[in-house]
């Protein structure tokens, strides 16, 4: 599945994945300084339980990573992710 890069205004940035004009996954977080606050995932229905949220935030870790970013995790699946995989320690705050 593609994630698409998405300006949202200000400060705001997403990931997202649409079909036909319909949301089917997104992650959001806004910029402050050098730290990515990670406030949103959405999977549709049709898609949970297929990875698809840990891709999104799998992408936006790289996001960070390339940009020299830390992640705040406020989304609760962000603040889940972070306490269940390592794979993440260097980017967290």
């Amino acid at each position: 599945m593609e994630f698409e890069f998405v300006e949202l205004g200000g400060d705001a940035f997403a990931y997202r994945n649409e079909e036909d004009g319909n949301m089917r996954a997104e992650i959001t977080w806004t910029i402050l300084g050098d730290v990515m606050v990670m406030d949103h995932t959405f999977v549709s229905e049709t898609l949970r339980g297929q990875g698809i949220a840990k891709k999104l935030l799998d992408r936006a870790a790289d996001y960070a990573r390339e940009n020299e970013l830390k992640m705040e995790p406020v989304c609760s699946y962000v603040v889940t992710a972070f306490e269940r995989y390592k794979e993440y320690d260097d980017i967290k705050i």
